[in-house]
């Protein structure tokens, strides 16, 4: 009997995934598609277009609170549901970008302990910041350095060139 009953919990425990594994395909589906949407000129056009509309009817409506209120309550819960939506994929399409940076670093010669930064706190990224920072300015050194040399080379042209 406990064989049974485990083998039913079991099977309603897969469905129950495969229906939160579609759900969640649906959903990251559906965002990126709002998203990629929402960024186009057309929907720039559409949400114009929609606004004059709503303008053009205020003289209908006597520009009443019915009438405002329409617009706020249409904004509002737009801008409430791209909130999440554009937030979705925008932690998805980061967490992408930060495998790809990973694996770029894992295969160069930088340090692999830079592979996890986005995991530390504030105060050890500032001291990471810090160091490269140094380094930055003294790269910054050896390029006054290149560009001197580079004008050194050009005026020892410009002497050789004249005295020929």
């Amino acid at each position: 009997m406990a064989h049974t009953f485990a083998r039913r919990r079991w099977a309603r425990f897969s469905r129950y995934r495969k229906f939160v594994m579609s759900a969640r395909r649906l959903f990251r589906r559906f965002a990126e598609g709002t998203s990629r949407q929402a960024g186009k000129p057309m929907a720039f056009i559409l949400a114009v277009a929609l606004v004059v509309a709503w303008a053009a009817t205020g003289p209908l409506f006597g520009y009443g609170d019915t009438w405002q209120l329409v617009i706020n309550t249409s904004t509002t819960i737009i801008t409430f549901l791209m909130v999440f939506l554009i937030q979705s994929s925008q932690n998805r399409d980061t967490a992408a970008l930060q495998i790809k940076l990973d694996e770029l670093i894992r295969t160069s010669h930088a340090h692999n302990a830079l592979l996890n930064l986005e995991e530390l706190d504030e105060d050890d990224l500032d001291r990471i910041r810090k160091h490269y920072c140094k380094l930055a300015r003294q790269a910054y050194g050896s390029l006054s350095m290149i560009e001197q040399e580079i004008r050194d080379m050009h005026n020892d042209e410009g002497r050789g060139g004249s005295a020929g």
